[in-house]
């Protein structure tokens, strides 16, 4: 073999070897994922899922007191700079009167935030709390509805009228559609009780969907559970 045909060869060798390997880490999920060795900036944040859970709890119960504590977000800033740990993952809606940072009386950092008008699980946001469970080891998830959803409002209606609604907001009743369905002819308030659905069959799909987040909930390296925000008094209903 000449010279240049043996070159050749090594190139297309290193691109294979290079290629299966990359193959196979993605196969594998997790471990996919370069982990950072640096020290936490937040090492206050490297708790267990019951523990986060127990943060979230006490930090609303503050909150719908009134009683929340003054947070110095210069030296969180500074503090954050070269990295992030957050306790929590929280998937809330988007709902202006809804904010998971005051909600939880939380700081800077804490809590990695999805947000969506009717708070549920798409590929999108899954793929984002992947990097949250695989990447920065958050230990729990919530799923966050709240009282009066607009979108599920607007879902129950379109569905009721056999209306299409404009633009992209279709979208948003093809996710939500599954919990007015599963609630359709139930005794009690429509609206509350698909909100409601609404967070469970959320909290199912986070737990169910693999190869990263079902192995973590598994592994009992994550917890998901569920809430619903109270406009009138900003206390949140636990669905655990």
């Amino acid at each position: 073999m000449c010279q240049l045909c043996d070159s050749a060869y090594a190139s297309r060798r290193r691109f294979m070897i290079g290629a299966g390997s990359l193959a196979a880490s993605i196969a594998f999920g997790p471990p996919a994922f370069a982990k950072e060795t640096k020290p936490p900036p937040k090492p206050e944040n490297q708790i267990s899922p019951d523990a986060a859970l127990d943060r979230l709890i006490k930090g609303n119960a503050r909150y719908a007191a009134g009683v929340s504590r003054r947070h110095d977000f210069k030296h969180e800033r500074e503090a954050l700079v070269g990295g992030q740990n957050p306790f929590a993952g929280i998937l809330s809606c988007a709902d202006s009167r809804i904010a998971p940072e005051y909600a939880f009386d939380s700081g800077r950092g804490d809590l990695f935030v999805c947000r969506v008008a009717g708070n549920f699980a798409s590929n999108e946001t899954i793929a984002s709390l992947e990097y949250a469970a695989a990447v920065l080891n958050v230990p729990l998830f919530m799923v966050l509805g709240h009282d009066n959803c607009g979108a599920v409002d607007a879902t129950i209606k379109s569905l009721k009228d056999n209306t299409t609604l404009p633009g992209h907001l279709p979208s948003l009743v093809s996710a939500i559609a599954p919990a007015v369905k599963a609630t359709e002819g139930k005794p009690g308030d429509r609206l509350a009780n698909a909100i409601r659905q609404n967070v469970i069959d959320n909290i199912a799909k986070l737990k169910s969907a693999t190869p990263i987040l079902s192995a973590a909930v598994e592994q009992g390296k994550l917890k998901v559970v569920g809430g619903i925000y109270r406009l009138s008094d900003g206390k949140v209903e636990m669905l655990v």
